[in-house]
């Protein structure tokens, strides 16, 4: 059961999305390939919003993904797609 809805950042909640992806080799590696990321560019982009928002859509664009993400997180999937949409604002 998702946690209760709270007022989460949403750059917090794309930096702990990150996270998550990158704990998956095959899933890293098409996060940077779809995203037109290295492993380089990643470090240097984790913190701006654009890249927290690519990393959500990423995310978005393959349900499985976003739904496994949400349930690590333990939130509603709906949380990740409205902090995407709080940081390409």
């Amino acid at each position: 059961m998702p946690a209760p809805e709270t007022n989460d950042d949403p750059a917090t909640l794309a930096l702990r999305a990150l996270a998550w992806c990158l704990q998956d080799e095959a899933r890293a590696e098409r996060l940077l390939s779809l995203t037109g990321l290295n492993t380089i560019s990643l470090r240097a982009q984790a913190a701006d919003p654009g890249c927290q928002a690519a990393v959500l859509a990423f995310l978005e664009q393959h349900e499985p993904d976003l739904l496994a993400c949400a349930d690590a997180l333990d939130i509603g999937p709906e949380r990740l797609v409205r902090a995407r949409e709080r940081l390409e604002a």
